[in-house]
């Protein structure tokens, strides 16, 4: 009877041996933490360029005022408004009657000079043997020499009025003065014109080379010179859209003429483009894409990696056992939404992109490779 009694006792406590076992188990179960997924990517070194881009207006390279030298009236406009024009090409005809009128009269005043000055030598000469024998009087002879001379003098006044009246016909066909792309005409054909006009008779713009003026803080004026010195003998500038979008265009600063604004503090600076195709006008909005710096290896992290505990930047690393680490860096430049690595990492190491906010330090995590948004759009976009 005794045996029959002790054989329900070693049973249920072997139950309760096992239950205690099994309530540990599932208790250390629970409190084991399940791994944070984690997207990560592997630092690399590649090329960086650093840029900004600015606001810039376009300007003629040279630009003229076409205005009358002389007062008359238009009698003809002789090119297309808006076409491409060269140097010494005809662009208005003024009524040149009256000049040419001036012209001949000065040619007979000339004439007339002339003759008189042949005269006044003939007298001199028949008079200088005569005062050489006394047969005249000193007076005589020196009134002669006086009005030969002055004789002289009015052929040189004759002459320098027909050269000016001649000068006044060629000025009633105004000539371009430079090769450009003509504006429209401001006068037409009837008006009357005059040098003390306010209005030009029409501009000539050279577009074929143009600036673009953009106004950039005194302080990396230096920077950029080095970089002209250092790496670079010029400094190639792109040109943008005012949408932001490249035009296809480069250009170079010129760094001649340039003086600081004592109110801002700012500096223009003009980047000469080639415009072959006239697709920059003057007065276009553009941006430039000013050069800041160049990297050959640099190291860098999308934006969204680097968080800040009390102005220090971090980001997670994965150690050697797969655990996150919070890591202290110093950063540099902001180029397309990354950042780039001073100090703080070092190429292979594991930097965690997404997932940041569930993890502390110490924390086992299950990683994946990270993908930017425009390669998962593309992904998405492929399996469709």
């Amino acid at each position: 009877m005794c045996i029959k009694q002790r054989h329900p006792g070693i049973l249920l406590a072997g139950l309760a041996v096992l239950a205690m076992a099994g309530c540990d188990s599932a208790q250390q179960a629970e409190e084991a933490p399940a791994p944070v997924r984690v997207s990560v990517m592997i630092l690399e070194a590649s090329e960086l360029s650093v840029s900004e881009d600015l606001p810039g207006r376009v300007a003629a390279v040279r630009s003229a005022e076409i205005r009358a030298q002389i007062g008359g009236i238009v009698q003809h406009r002789l090119f297309e408004q808006g076409a491409e024009i060269e140097a010494g090409d005809l662009l208005f005809q003024i009524n040149p009657a009256p000049f040419e009128a001036e012209v001949d009269s000065a040619a007979a005043a000339l004439q007339r000079a002339e003759a008189v000055l042949a005269r006044a030598r003939v007298q001199a000469d028949r008079l200088t043997p005569l005062m050489r024998a006394e047969a005249v009087s000193r007076q005589v002879y020196d009134d002669a020499v006086a009005l030969r001379d002055q004789a002289a003098a009015d052929v040189a006044q004759a002459k320098a009025t027909l050269a000016r009246r001649r000068l006044d016909l060629q000025f009633a066909s105004v000539e371009a003065p430079i090769a450009g792309r003509i504006d429209q005409a401001l006068v037409s054909e009837g008006a009357l014109v005059s040098p003390t006009d306010a209005t030009p008779m029409a501009r000539i713009q050279q577009i074929d080379q143009v600036y673009v003026d953009v106004r950039q803080s005194a302080s990396v004026l230096e920077t950029l010179r080095q970089q002209v010195r250092s790496d670079r003998p010029e400094l190639t500038v792109e040109i943008l859209g005012s949408d932001g979008k490249p035009m296809g265009m480069q250009g170079r600063i010129l760094f001649s003429g340039i003086e600081v604004d004592a109110g801002t503090g700012d500096v223009l600076l003009r980047v000469l483009v080639d415009n072959p195709q006239r697709r920059l006008l003057p007065g276009l909005y553009v941006q430039a894409r000013i050069p800041r710096a160049h990297y050959a290896d640099a190291l860098s992290v999308p934006q969204q990696a680097v968080t800040r505990t009390a102005g220090q930047a971090r980001v997670w690393v994965l150690d050697a056992h797969g655990q996150a680490q919070p890591v202290a860096i110093e950063l540099g430049e902001l180029v397309a939404r990354r950042y780039r690595v001073v100090s703080g990492l070092s190429a292979g190491q594991q930097v965690v992109i997404e997932g940041i906010e569930r993890l502390s330090p110490d924390a086992q995590v299950a990683a994946r490779p990270w993908q930017p948004a425009a390669a998962r759009e593309q992904l998405s976009a492929v399996a469709r």
